[in-house]
């Protein structure tokens, strides 16, 4: 096991102060890069210990801010923050710009090997900085099959990994035609995985508090869905000693 350093930084972004949670891996060289973005709630310990865990792999990780500090229990309120969000592309590519600004000036991190990982709507940004032609040597998301705006997909610039719970009402099938349409008629290099009988946010933890109908932990495949996405940055941003 590595000795992993984390720090908090704090920056500027979608009018908030975002507080994202840094992540090092031992030793003095550079190392890729990888943004991780969180559910629609903000970021929670559970972004931090991911960030943790790839930092161990010898990444540099940012978990990176939704909310401006804060972690939205009600689902109510994360509502009414996130689907005006999500209905804004350019939003949320500001607060993924912000966020990657902050890793890549990190003298840790190599620039130019950056990956982006997120889960839900930290899946949408992520998404949407490739759709705006971001230098990335790879997009994961899950349980984020959004779309953008048409033709945009054409600017992603690398492959795509995309994760789903089979049972999710909130990304359906109608969605995943959608998702791997727009993929497909981009010539993306896209790959989706549908994990059978989890529901949306299968790889979150059980929380103590109120969670949107159709939410549920699968941990068998939470682990599934971890290991892919590690895999896929084994493929796509390497660590070379």
């Amino acid at each position: 096991m590595t000795t992993v350093t984390t720090r908090t930084v704090e920056y500027p972004a979608d009018n908030l102060t975002m507080i994202g949670h840094l992540a090092l891996p031992a030793g003095a060289e550079r190392r890729p890069a990888v943004l991780i973005g969180p559910e629609g709630t903000g970021l929670s310990d559970v972004e931090r210990h991911r960030a943790e865990a790839l930092a161990e792999l010898g990444y540099v990780a940012l978990a990176f801010d939704l909310h401006g500090g804060r972690y939205l229990e009600d689902p109510e309120e994360m509502l009414a923050r996130c689907m005006p969000l999500l209905a804004d592309p350019d939003r949320m590519r500001g607060i993924g710009h912000a966020a990657l600004g902050v890793l890549r000036a990190e003298p840790r991190a190599d620039p130019d090997r950056t990956a982006a990982v997120g889960y839900g709507t930290g899946g949408a940004v992520a998404l949407e900085l490739g759709r705006d032609g971001v230098d990335l040597r790879a997009i994961g998301t899950v349980n984020a099959l959004t779309t953008g705006r048409p033709g945009e997909a054409a600017r992603i610039r690398c492959p795509v990994w995309a994760g789903v719970g089979s049972e999710d009402p909130i990304m359906p099938p109608a969605q995943r035609v959608a998702f791997t349409e727009e993929m497909q008629a981009a010539d993306v290099d896209w790959r989706l995985v549908v994990y059978g009988g989890a529901l949306h946010a299968f790889h979150h933890p059980p929380v103590d508090h109120t969670v949107p109908p159709g939410v549920g932990h699968h941990p068998r495949h939470a682990q599934r869905a971890w290991r892919d996405i590690v895999a896929l940055l084994a493929e796509c941003l390497p660590v070379t000693d």
